[in-house]
């Protein structure tokens, strides 16, 4: 396949040209001949990675329903999103491990997006910060737990989050970040524990300034500790979550450490109405999910481009936006083989025109259906 004249995102911004692709990325330069695809107009970048997303289309991954995980890969797909992370909530180790060995066995369609592995956003978390999570099915941070559900999984789980204030927090973070990303996250830690746990192998922040403490001038907490400590972290841009001047600072005050996320839930790509997440029933009025009958936050009804589109209006630079939405996820999670247009690397693309509207994507090389 060969497309010619678009604006393709390389390292970290635009440059006009063509590329040309088989299951891999061949080479990206000006070459002789006629185009499969005229991108002439079109921005061509690299899929989008969302790593934390509990689902779409009315299904969960924590469901460990095998019939629902082909309708969400397909959701993903024609959401420009080419790889993801499933995402599980706080439940029961059972429960959790079904859910691991559903996903262990899952092959994607052919017209839908790429399971690059799991995130485990719960139960290793904390009660004061447990947001929309089930309270009864929080665990303290257990590594055998832990090894448990990885193995489950096929050893598929790139992430983790944990509250490192708990009993055991510190240790389990030691044990488990050489087999994965950990992240802090649903903690009420506050500045020094936190650097003790970014100190202990954390490199990662879940969901930042949801689900822990608010920054403080004089208790910075998770927030000012993942500054200080290099690591990367997660927004979700539906422009509920969080204020948008507070999206444009943490962009200026992270740069390439930005990761943007969907955190959606089962009633992304579905009306408003009633769901589940995770045991408890959430309630979706004009897109905004909250637990029924209170104001918490229950994750989004988005997708990361839609957050991609979001940020830009915003006012975030677009090359900032896409690098936040592929390149910065994928290297959180040490996936090296996506998030970037390279040589060699993975041919997932995607072809946007001047407004964000997907016009093509492409998985291995193969166009899929938009």
């Amino acid at each position: 396949m060969l497309i010619k004249n678009a604006d393709i995102f390389v390292g970290k911004g635009f440059t006009r040209g063509d590329i040309r692709f088989g299951e891999t990325i061949e080479a990206i330069g000006s070459f002789e001949g006629p185009a499969d695809l005229d991108g002439e107009g079109c921005y061509l970048i690299p899929g989008l990675v969302d790593i934390h997303t509990h689902g779409a289309m009315g299904e969960d991954f924590s469901d460990g329903k095998r019939s629902g995980l082909p309708a969400m890969a397909r959701y993903y797909a024609a959401h420009g999103v080419t790889s993801y992370l499933a995402t599980t909530m706080t439940l029961k180790e059972p429960v959790l491990k079904t859910a691991m060995e559903v996903i262990r066995d899952f092959t994607r369609p052919e017209d839908g997006a790429k399971c690059a592995g799991v995130h485990l956003e719960g139960p290793f978390l904390g009660y004061k910060k447990r947001g929309a999570q089930a309270a009864e099915n929080l665990n303290r941070p257990d590594p055998e737990m832990f090894r448990r559900l990885n193995e489950a999984s096929g050893g598929q789980v790139k992430l983790v989050t944990v509250a490192c204030e708990e009993e055991g927090g510190m240790e389990f973070i030691r044990q488990v970040s050489p087999v994965c990303a950990v992240s802090l996250g649903h903690s009420s830690a506050g500045y020094d524990t936190a650097m003790e746990g970014f100190q202990n192998g954390a490199t990662h922040a879940t969901h930042l300034f949801n689900g822990m403490d608010p920054l403080h001038h004089r208790n910075p907490g998770i927030i000012g500790a993942a500054f200080h400590a290099g690591a990367t972290v997660e927004l979700i841009c539906d422009g509920l979550h969080i204020h948008p001047e507070v999206i444009r600072m943490v962009h200026r005050l992270y740069g390439e450490r930005l990761n943007l996320i969907s955190d959606s839930l089962r009633c992304a790509g579905m009306p408003d109405g009633d769901y589940e997440l995770g045991g408890q029933p959430i309630t979706v009025k004009n897109g905004k999910a909250t637990l029924s009958g209170t104001d918490t936050l229950a994750g989004s009804s988005i997708s990361v481009l839609d957050a991609l589109r979001n940020v830009v209006k915003f006012g975030v630079p677009l090359a900032d936006a896409v690098y936040a939405a592929t390149t910065a996820p994928a290297q959180a999670v040490r996936l090296t083989d996506i998030g970037v247009l390279a040589p060699g690397k993975r041919a997932d693309l995607l072809l946007l025109d001047r407004h964000l509207k997907l016009k093509a994507v492409f998985i291995d090389g193969k166009q899929l259906p938009v």
